[in-house]
C-alpha cells in the first residue's frame, strides 16, 4: 500500500511540474535556462571538487559546503513557500492517507527536482575530493544518500511546522526577506572568496573540524575518516547522520499528525478581536499635502508597506543598495561613487507605477481627464519615492564616506546621487505611461507571460536614459576633479546635483503627464494581464 502511495504522489510532483511548463513558452523557457544553468553550475562545483583530491583542506571545504547546503534547505521553504506545491500537506488532508506512507511518499517526492539534483551533485562531489579506497568509496555512497535525505527531510519538517505561517498573509509577507538573504548571501560569499584566496584555504579548518561531527556534514566526514583508516570514527560519524534523519522524519511524522487532525482556525476571529474595531487613520494623512497630491502619496505608501510584491522590490533595492558600497568599503576595494548605488538600486522604484496597481488602475484612470491631472497623479507617486530614497541615500553616502574616511569628496557624492535620482524619477515617469507591463499577484514572477520584452525596455532603456541625463553632472565632476584646483570647487556639486536632479525630475514629470493622460486605455490594458 505505502509503495502505491509513493508512486502517486511521485507522479503527482511530476504531474505539477508538467502542467505548470504547459502554461506558456515563457515559464517552459525560464524553466529550461534555469535548469541549464543550475546543471552547468552544478557541473563545475563537482569539476572544482573533484580537483581539491589530494589536497591537505579538501575536507574542510567539503563539510563547510554540505553544511551550507543544509542551511539552504533549511531556510528554503521559508523564503520561497512557492516554490515546490507538495510542501504544502494541508492540500491533501482530504484524503484518506495515514502519516507513515504519506511521509515516505512526500520524502520520496522531495527527491524530483532540479534542486535535488544539483545537491546530489555537490554531494558527490565533496565525497570524491577526501575518499581515498575502497572502503572509503562504499562508506561514500552510504554517506552521500544519508547527506540528501537529511536535507530534504529538514526542508519538509521545517515547511510543515511552519505551514500555517507560510499559507496566511503575513507569511506570504516573509517572502519579501528573500531578496535580502541572497543579496547579503551573494556579498557574504564574494568576502569570503576573496578572504580565503588572499589568505588560503587553512583557516577553514577549525570550522571543518566542528562541522564534521555536525549532520550532514558528518556523513562526509566519515568518508575522510574512512579513508585515512578510522573505521570506527567513520561508523560513529554515519550513525549522526543516520539518527538526524530518523529524529526529523519522526518530527515530521509527529507535526504531519498534529496537523492533520487538527481544524484550521486561521480564519476565526474573536469579536473582541481588530476586525470589531473601528479603524483609525494612522496619522500619516495629516503630516501629507492636501489634495489629489496627499491621497496619492499616502497610497503609494500603503502600497510598499501592504504589497507583497512592491515590499519584495523595495527590500531588495534597499539591501543592495546599502550592501554593495559597504561590502566594497569592506574590502577595500570600495570608492565613494559606488554610494551612488543606492540612488540607482531605489530610482528603478519609479519605473512601472502604474504595473502594481494591476487591474485597479481604472480607478485611477477614471479620475484622470487632462495633463494636468496625470502631472499631479505622478508628481504624488514621485514624492513618496522621495519620501524613502531621498534621506537613504544620503545615509548610505554619509556611512560609505564615514567608511573611506574620504569626508572631502561627500559633497560631490552626494550631488551626484541626487542627480541621478532626479534622472531616474524623469526616466521611470516616461517609462511608466510608454512601456506599461503587468506584475502578476500570484506565484514568484514580476512580469506577466508575454511582457518580459517591456520590461526589459522599460528598465534598461530609462536606466540608459538616465545616465544620459546625468552627463552633465558627471562632466563637470570630472573636470573638477583634474584641475590643478578642483578639490577647492567640488563642494558646488552638492547643490549642482540637487538644483539639476530637481529640475529633471520636474522636466520629466511634464513630458510624461500628456502621455499618460492620452494612454489611459492602452496602459489599463497592458497592467490588466497579469
Amino acid at each position: 500500500m505505502s509503495a502505491d502511495v509513493t508512486a502517486v504522489v511521485v507522479r503527482l510532483k511530476l504531474s505539477l511540474l508538467r502542467n505548470g511548463l504547459r502554461q506558456s513558452g515563457g515559464r517552459r523557457a525560464a524553466y529550461v535556462a534555469s535548469a541549464v544553468i543550475t546543471l552547468l553550475f552544478a557541473a563545475l562545483q563537482l569539476l572544482g571538487l573533484i580537483a581539491l583530491r589530494g589536497n591537505a583542506h579538501a575536507v574542510s571545504v567539503a563539510v563547510l559546503l554540505v553544511a551550507v547546503l543544509a542551511v539552504g534547505w533549511a531556510v528554503m521553504p521559508l523564503f520561497f513557500p512557492g516554490g515546490d506545491e507538495t510542501l504544502d500537506p494541508t492540500r491533501l488532508v482530504m484524503l484518506p492517507l495515514r502519516p507513515r506512507p504519506l511521509v515516505r511518499a512526500l520524502l520520496a517526492a522531495s527527491l524530483v527536482g532540479i534542486g535535488p539534483v544539483f545537491t546530489l551533485c555537490l554531494l558527490i562531489g565533496s565525497a570524491v575530493s577526501v575518499a581515498h579506497g575502497g572502503a572509503a568509496y562504499v562508506v561514500a555512497v552510504v554517506g552521500v544518500v544519508l547527506a540528501l535525505l537529511v536535507c530534504v527531510a529538514l526542508a519538509r519538517a521545517v515547511a510543515v511546522a511552519n505551514i500555517r505561517l507560510l499559507t496566511s498573509r503575513k507569511g506570504r509577507d516573509l517572502a519579501v526577506l528573500s531578496g535580502l538573504v541572497i543579496a547579503i548571501g551573494a556579498q557574504l560569499a564574494n568576502f569570503g572568496v576573496q578572504r580565503l584566496g588572499s589568505s588560503g584555504l587553512a583557516q577553514l579548518d577549525p570550522a571543518g573540524d566542528v562541522l564534521r561531527w555536525v549532520p550532514p556534514a558528518s556523513a562526509i566526514g566519515a568518508v575522510d575518516s574512512a579513508s585515512s583508516g578510522s573505521y570506527g570514527v567513520a561508523v560513529a560519524q554515519l550513525v549522526l547522520s543516520a539518527g538526524a534523519l530518523v529524529a526529523l522524519v519522526a518530527l515530521w511524522s509527529r507535526q504531519l499528525t498534529r496537523l492533520m487532525i487538527s481544524p484550521d482556525g486561521s480564519t476565526l476571529q474573536a469579536a473582541t478581536e481588530s476586525a470589531a474595531r473601528e479603524r483609525t487613520s494612522t496619522g500619516l494623512g495629516r503630516l501629507l499635502p492636501g489634495g489629489r497630491t496627499g491621497t496619492v502619496v499616502e497610497r503609494s505608501l500603503r502600497y510598499i508597506w501592504r504589497d507583497p510584491k512592491t515590499k519584495a522590490a523595495w527590500v531588495t533595492s534597499l539591501a543592495i543598495g546599502l550592501i554593495v558600497p559597504v561590502f566594497n568599503a569592506l574590502q577595500g576595494t570600495g570608492s565613494i561613487y559606488f554610494a551612488c548605488f543606492a540612488a540607482g538600486m531605489l530610482g528603478i522604484q519609479m519605473y512601472n507605477q502604474f504595473g502594481q496597481d494591476t487591474s485597479a488602475f481604472w480607478m485611477v484612470a477614471t479620475t484622470i481627464s487632462s495633463p494636468r491631472d496625470a502631472y499631479v497623479e505622478l508628481r504624488g507617486r514621485a514624492l513618496a519615492l522621495l519620501v524613502i530614497t531621498l534621506p537613504y541615500a544620503t545615509l548610505v553616502t554619509v556611512v560609505t564616506t564615514a567608511m573611506l574616511g574620504d569626508w572631502a569628496r561627500l559633497p560631490e557624492a552626494l550631488g551626484l546621487s541626487f542627480a541621478l535620482l532626479g534622472a531616474m524619477l524623469a526616466t521611470g515617469a516616461w517609462t511608466s505611461a510608454r512601456f506599461p507591463y503587468s506584475i502578476p499577484q500570484e506565484g514568484y514572477k514580476n512580469v506577466a507571460p508575454g511582457q518580459t520584452g517591456l520590461a526589459w525596455i522599460s528598465i534598461f532603456g530609462g536606466m540608459i536614459a538616465a545616465a544620459l541625463l546625468c552627463a552633465p553632472v558627471i562632466t563637470l565632476t570630472i573636470w573638477l576633479n583634474v584641475m590643478r584646483d578642483g578639490d577647492r570647487w567640488s563642494w558646488v556639486l552638492l547643490p549642482v546635483g540637487a538644483l539639476y536632479g530637481a529640475a529633471v525630475t520636474l522636466a520629466g514629470l511634464r513630458l510624461a503627464a500628456p502621455r499618460t493622460a492620452a494612454r489611459l486605455p492602452e496602459i489599463l490594458a497592458a497592467v490588466s494581464k497579469g
